[in-house]
């Protein structure tokens, strides 16, 4: 198991778009979340798809600066790696309560972002937008979750603006 997946933890934050004005979410009933975990390597089992959710949650908070990253305790609780040997090393194996793999994951990942790149894990600078995004650029200046979408929208906005004053 990979513990620094940023792929994952940003496709896990996102899981709650604004579509056309309304807030999505894409973990909302069993049938879709429990299609979405197996998806990305999880069980899908009920029990994972509740505590997931719940990790989401406290994730995004976390990132937003509304929750100490504290609150994400819970989801570490009785986790440990241990290591093991292969033809190509040591490999790590994350030893985890029947149901919190994934949740742990999404932690570890969050954390591996903080360690390497901090600072880079943030909201997207739209307030009409509940993505997020990790800066890879070297300035660290990323703003927008997309330039396209976002980014354009929010340029544009300014744009009317100032040409609206003038």
């Amino acid at each position: 198991m990979e513990f620094a997946d940023e792929t994952f933890l940003l496709d896990l934050l996102n899981s709650t778009p604004i579509v056309e004005g309304v807030q999505q979410d894409l973990l909302d009933t069993a049938p879709a979340g429990r299609a979405w975990l197996r998806e990305r390597g999880g069980t899908g089992s009920v029990a994972e798809w509740d505590v997931v959710r719940e990790a989401r949650d406290v994730l995004q908070a976390v990132v937003r600066g509304q929750r100490s990253p504290r609150s994400l305790a819970p989801f570490l609780d009785k986790v440990s790696s241990r290591p093991s040997m292969s033809g190509d090393g040591v490999d790590w194996r994350l030893d985890t309560p029947a149901n919190g793999a994934t949740a742990a994951r999404a932690v570890l990942a969050w954390d591996a972002v903080q360690r390497t790149r901090p600072g880079r894990l943030r909201p997207c600078a739209n307030h009409e937008c509940a993505l997020f995004l990790i800066d890879h650029g070297k300035p660290n200046q990323a703003r927008w979750c997309s330039m396209a979408v976002c980014g354009n929208r929010m340029k544009a906005r300014r744009h009317y603006e100032r040409t609206r004053r003038s």
